[in-house]
Order: C-alpha cells, then sequence, then structure tokens
C-alpha cells in the first residue's frame, strides 16, 4: 500500500471494536519512534541484569516503521485482572496478574478476533501485534497513546482502572482520523511505591534496577538468587506487588477482572505446598498459567526461599528433605532455608 493510497479509518469505530472485543482500555498514537535515551540509559546501567533479549531488535524496539515499513498507527490495548482476591481468607504468594490463565493468551484470542475487524474496514490492512514478548516498547507507547502514564514504579498507571492491568499492541499501516493524546504524568509528590519496595529496586523514579527487583528473580532468574534479595522475599514466591499495591491509584473500587483469569488452585497454594509439588504435580497445574516461565525447579526454589525469609519453622522437615533434592538450585536453596531458621 502507498502512502497516497493509505486509507484514513475512524478511530471512534477502532475503539469500539476493541472495547466490544474485550479490550475496557484502548489507545491510538501516530507511528512515530520513540526517544532512544531512556532504553539506552537503562540498558548501559545494567538495570537489565540477565534480561539479555532487552540488548537486541533495538531499532525495532524504538521505531514502529522498522518492524512494520509503512506504519502510521500504534494501537495500544489493555485488559485489566482486577484485585483477584480469594474468597477463603487465603493471602496468595502469586502476584496478582499470574494466578490464572496466562493473559497473554487472553491478548492473543482477542486480537486475532480484532484483527479480522480492522479488516473489514481496510481489506489491505498489514500489522504486527506484539503481547509484551516481541520489539516493542508497549508500556512508552501505553503512556504516548493515553491509555495511562509511567508511574513512579515503572507501571503504566491509568486514573480509572489502577495498575491492576495487561498490555498488548498492534502497529498498522493505516492511519485513524484522530490520534489521542499523551497522557500526563499524575504521581506529583507521591513516592509511597520507592519506599514501600522491599529491596529498593529504584534508583530514580520511574526506573527499575532488575538486579534488585523481586519480581525479576523470581520470575525471569533461572540461575541462583543473592542471599540479600532472597532474605526479603517473605511471602513471595512468583511476582511482587508491593509497589502496586500501595499505590492510591489502586485503593478505588477496581473492575473485575478476566474470568478466565481467575485464580486457580496453585495460584493460591502457599510456600510450604509448593515447594512440596512433584514434577507431575506441577506440570498438571501450572499449565496455561505465567507460572510455567519459571519452570518446576525455579518455582520450588523461590518457594524455599520464601519459607527461609519468613523463617517458616513449620516447614522445617519438609526444607530438610529437599536439601538432598536432585536439583541444585532448589537443594541450595532448601540449605539456605534451613540455615535461617536455625540462626540464634
Amino acid at each position: 500500500m502507498s502512502p497516497a493510497d493509505s486509507p484514513i479509518v475512524s478511530s471512534s469505530a477502532v475503539k469500539q471494536a476493541a472495547r466490544e472485543l474485550g479490550f475496557p482500555l484502548v489507545g491510538l498514537a501516530r507511528a512515530e519512534p520513540l526517544d532512544p535515551a531512556p532504553l539506552r540509559r537503562w540498558l548501559d546501567a545494567g538495570y537489565a541484569a540477565g534480561l539479555a533479549v532487552m540488548r537486541t531488535r533495538l531499532e525495532e524496539r524504538l521505531d514502529p516503521s522498522v518492524i512494520l515499513p509503512g506504519a502510521k498507527t500504534v494501537l495500544v490495548l489493555g485488559i485489566p485482572y482486577g484485585e483477584q482476591k480469594p474468597t477463603d481468607g487465603l493471602q496468595p504468594i502469586i502476584a496478582r496478574y499470574a494466578r490464572g490463565r496466562d493473559y497473554h493468551y487472553a491478548h492473543r484470542d482477542r486480537m486475532r478476533h480484532l484483527r479480522k475487524q480492522l479488516r473489514a474496514f481496510v481489506p489491505s490492512l498489514r500489522d504486527y501485534a506484539c503481547v509484551d514478548a516481541g520489539a516493542a516498547m508497549e508500556k512508552a507507547w501505553a503512556e504516548r497513546a493515553g491509555v495511562g502514564f509511567i508511574g513512579k514504579n515503572g507501571m503504566v498507571i491509568s486514573p480509572r482502572f489502577g495498575s491492576w492491568f495487561t498490555l498488548s499492541l498492534m502497529v498498522l499501516d493505516c492511519e485513524v482520523d484522530q490520534y489521542d493524546e499523551p497522557h500526563p504524568r499524575l504521581c506529583g509528590d507521591c513516592d509511597k511505591c520507592l519506599r514501600a519496595c522491599p529491596t529498593q529496586a529504584f534508583p530514580t523514579p520511574g526506573v527499575v534496577d532488575c538486579r534488585r527487583c523481586l519480581a525479576y528473580h523470581t520470575v525471569e532468574n533461572h540461575e541462583a538468587i543473592p542471599s540479600d534479595i532472597a532474605a526479603r522475599l517473605k511471602t513471595r514466591a512468583f511476582g511482587c506487588d508491593v509497589c502496586q499495591t500501595v499505590c492510591p491509584f489502586n485503593r478505588g473500587e477496581l473492575p473485575e477482572g478476566d474470568p478466565r483469569q481467575a485464580p486457580r488452585p496453585l495460584g493460591l497454594m502457599d510456600a510450604a505446598a509448593i515447594a512440596a509439588l512433584t514434577e507431575e504435580e506441577y506440570d498438571r497445574l501450572s499449565a496455561g498459567t505465567p507460572m510455567r516461565r519459571i519452570r518446576y525447579h525455579g518455582l520450588r526454589r523461590n518457594a524455599c526461599l520464601s519459607l527461609g525469609s519468613t523463617r517458616a519453622r513449620t516447614a522445617e522437615k519438609l526444607l530438610e528433605r529437599l536439601t538432598n533434592d536432585p536439583n541444585d538450585l532448589v537443594r541450595n536453596a532448601a540449605v539456605w532455608a534451613l540455615g535461617r531458621l536455625r540462626e540464634d
């Protein structure tokens, strides 16, 4: 499609189609290059830790036209996952977004249907779709498309939905008749998230140092977790919600989460139950959830470290057994946790 032939689509029609398909948050931005300075500073400082993928395809991350030649529009989409509160008084140790069905599936399913709708408007439409695993900067685009603003905790915050939502985007080679304004940042003087972080993982507001982030270490780090970080896990085994929980924008009544992402049994287990899982149980219970990302031994490693961080003396016999686990990660985590229980 040549620039002269590029159609202009109704932004209202695009947004209505997206909302009807289950994307309550929708924004549209011109597909112009992002400022490369913030990403390059973050990488140069070493804050990406082991996220080697963030150093690849930099041009594509920063310029949609490299991903999709002829790109005109970035369509940003969000799905709230709500408060996900269990009804039986349990306090899950899994981050809220990860307790149920993997959000990647929800976005991909809906984007497939949305693509068909968009091609009803523009039969020759070309697009690039991404759910946080491709070459795109969803948070930066969400702010530029007016979906929300990047808070001091590095999360995208919507005044209406808070930060309890997941993002995806579609780069389109057609224009729309009206683009959204970039969202102003509304944190003001509030720094509750910065002060609440268990590991002080924010070197400056809005910048996360993955080397100190509990979410990074419990989800992305497949090696040993440093002792000083493990000691601060407390009741966490996959992800960390602290900087979101204290945010004033998350204190109101939040929208109901996607029912398909309602908590599953593994998402509501305690650390001892997770540490004791057999591989067969893990495979069955984790199927279709984000907890597949850290794999069997990684999740049990996290659970052992959590038991040590909280000095859960009721788990002493379990940890003793796991000091003989055939997996190095689990065995070393159990040894560390058992040492914490027996201090003093």
